[in-house]
């Protein structure tokens, strides 16, 4: 087998020193790497690896996100399939390790722990205990999912504690998702044998978390962006941590991806081989990943950049083919098949009303909060016009539905603030974790069109206003495209840019939209069930 030979320096992570070397590969590995006096260009180091995301997100398969990350230096990912397994359960898992295995990047899926999220809300599909069983068993399942029923590990609910059990069985490392947890509840939640956590929105709380053991994911997505308020422990906890994304939207994945996080920490001044550690080396070493680090007899699982100061990708590499080179990607878009689950009819206007006698009571709105999962709650006089509660535009309190797209049932109706429409309505399929359909809008008509115009194509993203609608559809379970990555992307952007037209002030509305039906982060959110208090864990009265 011929011998390629390289000439870069080294930025060596094991050894933390930088060197010019000869590097020969063979093959998918590295046969061996020796210091030279041969004048080099570039830099070599190993690839970047995002080490908590859900491709779903990114309304990209996995054969599409991986031809826009490996522009940005990313080799692999620990990918958690519940979006999908929500809508398809076992099957929509199987369809993403299938269509990932097409391509030359590493995908490393999880058995997802909550499906459903909660019993609070309805979804496409339901994984046991003995399901997680049988996912465990495989070897292309390296983890249990992020355990977002925390309540459930706190109170040892049988099936929770069933399938930690079975993770420990099968020696597979178990994600957390314990968003505010602090103190003997944290300490709890953690021994049971839970390792990571990517919900830390303060310094205060991943400290509380880390003194347990837990590893902690900084995280810097579309939605939840949690960089600045985490990255000065990277220093002291570099062991201890990962960088992650969650959930990455096709506009955001286009422009940057880990690369970001590691530019972001370079321009504080931290340590070079530290962030790279985090960057590259710890998410190997805790999911027991097989992935190259640049050492002799490892897989050839690299990049090549430009300069340290600048980071600029010029090459990625896994397991010795190249995958991306000055400006063009070698991987191939890939006609797939599709998966769904769709089952309700056409709604109409009187879907949307809700009647309100009270006068004298304040109605609960929900406060979404830009850059952030979680919510706040405040209570506000509703506007009533002919018994019926209506949007205040002026204040900013907008009408949000659910609409169970499983099966016919009501439609779920709140109000939230901070959307900012000043017209018209978005609405999507993509609407954590359940997938139902999830709108928010300044008028029933608009809603309306809106939420069967999604009904009508089974899946998609909408922007309506008057007579002028613009709909992505999404055909894969209602949360992914099977086209391109560039038109995928150039669609995305357009619908972005028309709510943001409506009058949204948020940094990614159809984003922070999507997570305005995930029960299991805190505080006031809405599923198709009615409206639910994420601390309480119970159903609030409008």
């Amino acid at each position: 087998m011929e011998i390629q030979t390289r000439y870069h320096h080294l930025i060596d992570i094991h050894n933390r020193t930088t060197y010019p070397a000869e590097i020969k590969i063979q093959g998918d590995h590295i046969l061996s790497i020796q210091k030279t006096e041969q004048a080099c260009t570039n830099y070599i180091l190993p690839g970047f690896i995002d080490a908590h995301v859900h491709i779903e997100s990114s309304m990209l398969i996995p054969s599409e996100f991986a031809r826009l990350a490996v522009q940005h230096g990313t080799v692999a990912t620990v990918s958690d399939p519940h979006e999908i397994a929500n809508v398809c359960g076992i099957a929509g898992i199987n369809y993403m390790i299938h269509n990932a295995a097409k391509v030359p990047f590493q995908f490393y899926f999880g058995a997802p722990s909550c499906v459903p999220a909660t019993s609070f809300e309805t979804s496409g599909a339901i994984i046991d205990s003995n399901d997680i069983e049988t996912l465990l068993r495989r070897q292309d399942i390296y983890y249990l999912t992020e355990m977002m029923n925390y309540p459930g590990v706190l109170f040892q609910d049988e099936e929770v504690m069933k399938k930690i059990a079975l993770a420990k069985k099968y020696n597979k490392p178990i994600d957390g998702h314990a968003p505010g947890l602090r103190g003997e509840k944290a300490k709890q939640y953690i021994e049971v044998g839970i390792t990571t956590d990517h919900e830390c929105v303060s310094k205060e709380e991943a400290l509380d978390k880390l003194k347990y053991g837990m590893h902690i994911l900084i995280r810097e997505g579309s939605a939840a962006k949690n960089f600045d308020a985490l990255i000065d422990l990277l220093p002291e906890h570099k062991d201890k941590m990962m960088f992650c994304c969650d959930d990455k939207h096709p506009d955001e994945l286009m422009l940057h991806h880990i690369n970001r996080h590691v530019k972001m920490a370079l321009d504080k001044h931290l340590d070079l081989y530290d962030v790279l550690q985090v960057a590259c080396m710890n998410p190997v070493l805790h999911y027991k990943l097989d992935i190259g680090l640049l050492r002799e007899k490892d897989k050839a699982d690299f990049i090549v950049i430009d300069h340290i100061d600048s980071f600029n990708i010029l090459e990625t590499v896994i397991h010795g083919d190249i995958v991306y080179k000055d400006g063009v990607v070698q991987i191939e878009s890939i006609q797939e098949e599709l998966i769904n689950q769709f089952n309700c009819e056409a709604k109409t206007l009187a879907d949307f009303e809700i009647p309100f006698s009270n006068n004298t009571t304040k109605i609960p709105v929900i406060e979404a909060i830009d850059g952030q999962l979680i919510t706040r709650t405040f209570f506000t006089d509703g506007i009533v016009q002919e018994g019926k509660l209506v949007c205040d535009i002026e204040q900013d309190i907008l009408k949000i539905v659910v609409v169970n797209r499983y099966q016919n049932a009501p439609i779920a109706k709140a109000f939230i603030k901070n959307f900012n429409l000043k017209r018209g309505a978005i609405a999507s399929t993509v609407a954590h974790d359940s997938h139902n359909i999830i709108c928010v809008g300044s008028n029933d008509e608009d809603m309306l069109e809106a939420v069967n115009a999604l009904i009508h194509c089974q899946g998609g993203i909408v922007v309506v206003n008057g007579t002028d609608k613009t709909i992505m559809p999404l055909p894969v379970g209602g949360l992914m495209s099977n086209e391109p990555a560039e038109k995928v992307t150039a669609m995305y952007s357009l619908l972005d840019q028309k709510a943001k037209e409506l009058g949204s002030t948020l940094r990614a509305p159809f984003m922070t939209l999507s997570f305005m039906a995930l029960l299991v982060i805190p505080q006031l959110k809405l599923s198709d069930k009615g409206l639910f208090d994420g601390e309480k864990f119970s159903f609030v009265d409008m």
